[in-house]
């Protein structure tokens, strides 16, 4: 691929600048358009098992729009059962809530599983159709309820129901409506999916230079690796298209690769209110660790699955974002009303009344009334953030 030479050049605080305001961050967020105009601007909201203080993909929204009530947040993604779906479910930068108008442009991705030479898990013969026959007749409805979910206790034994629904999900034919209990609803992409948008009718080139375009518009300035991690193409993908996507070639002050912005995001100086609060360790922003030491000095890694004794900062340790800037980590607890900072960790004094504040907003947002600082790694700061935290919460 052959880059055209970049006529734009920006500094490192203009390049954060420009991501924090694509990623809802910076500046007045739209109330109106409120959680899903937060799905909408983002292009993808990722899902996962792991439930602290909420899970992720109620932080993502809050981070942005303040203590959104989780309700909202739930029917703002899930349609009701008569209702056809304002997002659909599917794999894009992992597991993921998705805009329903972008259906049409994962297309090359039903196509490419569909293609797949082999699976995980094999499937019985019969049980695809006998599970689209009975979300057809019945739908919507739980793996459980068409046959169970797993053949014995362990996550990965999967029944053939389970099999021939997921598979059923990765084609297209089946969406996941709704989740229960954190279990997918399933239904039939026929009933939910607006007739407008139910087709594979786009090719793979102009399905991926949407993806491109939107990565762009979501990240406001990247280079190429960030731009396929987003919903997880391949580099050679993104070469394929990115001449045609409408993303502008920049180069950002101190970036040794060639990096691409939104037009709009060029347009006007990134500036407005600044959001103090915890972010969800699979918050966009933080997705690509590569991205996030280059934007912003700070070494992000989820310790959920590392071995206790090995854990640095905690079980699911979340960066504080203040003043545009990552300046702590909080790995949270709840014990009834009350808040637990299992660990906090703290870039000196000045950013004390920040992580207090990012504190106690979530605590209020979970029903908290109170918060507990168990341990800070800097202990001269201990004393000083809990009396912060004793001012906020009087």
């Amino acid at each position: 691929m052959t880059t055209p030479r970049p006529s734009i050049d920006l500094s490192a605080d203009e390049a954060r600048r420009i991501a924090l305001r694509a990623q809802g961050l910076l500046g007045t967020p739209d109330r109106r358009a409120g959680v899903r105009g937060i799905l909408r601007r983002l292009g993808a909201v990722q899902l996962d098992t792991i439930s602290v203080l909420a899970r992720s993909h109620e932080l993502i929204p809050y981070a942005r729009l303040g203590a959104v009530g989780r309700r909202t947040v739930e029917d703002a993604y899930w349609a009701a059962p008569t209702v056809q779906a304002h997002s659909f479910e599917y794999w894009s930068h992992a597991a993921c809530i998705l805009p329903v108008e972008e259906w049409p442009h994962f297309a090359f991705r039903r196509r490419a599983y569909r293609a797949r030479p082999h699976w995980n898990h094999a499937l019985p013969d019969g049980a695809y159709d006998r599970v689209i026959k009975q979300l057809s007749a019945e739908g919507p409805l739980t793996a459980t309820e068409l046959g169970g979910a797993k053949r014995t206790s362990e996550w990965w034994d999967w029944s053939g129901s389970k099999v021939a629904v997921e598979r059923a999900l990765m084609y297209g034919e089946v969406v996941c409506v709704r989740r229960r209990g954190w279990k997918r609803v399933y239904d039939l992409a026929e009933r939910a999916i607006p007739g407008p948008l139910l087709h594979d009718g786009l090719d793979d080139a102009e399905c991926l230079r949407r993806l491109v375009r939107l990565a762009g518009q979501s990240l406001g300035v990247g280079t190429r690796a960030d731009i396929a991690d987003y919903h997880r193409l391949k580099g050679e993908q993104v070469d394929a298209v990115i001449a045609d996507s409408g993303l502008v070639p920049v180069t950002v002050e101190g970036w040794s690769k060639p990096a691409w912005a939104d037009p709009a995001a060029l347009g006007t100086p990134p500036r407005g209110r600044h959001r103090t609060t915890l972010l969800s360790p699979f918050d966009s922003l933080i997705w690509e660790r590569a991205r996030t030491e280059r934007i912003f000095g700070f070494t992000h890694r989820l310790e959920a699955y590392v071995p206790k004794p090995k854990r640095v900062y905690g079980y699911f340790a979340m960066p504080v974002l203040a003043g545009g800037r990552l300046v702590g980590r909080v790995d949270p607890a709840r014990e009834g009303r009350t808040l637990v900072a299992r660990q906090v960790t703290v870039d000196g004094a000045k950013a004390v009344p920040a992580v207090a504040q990012a504190l106690v907003e979530a605590a209020g947002w979970v029903e908290c009334t109170d918060v507990r600082v168990e341990r800070v790694d800097a202990a001269h700061l201990r004393e000083p953030l809990v009396t912060e935290l004793a001012r906020l919460l009087a």
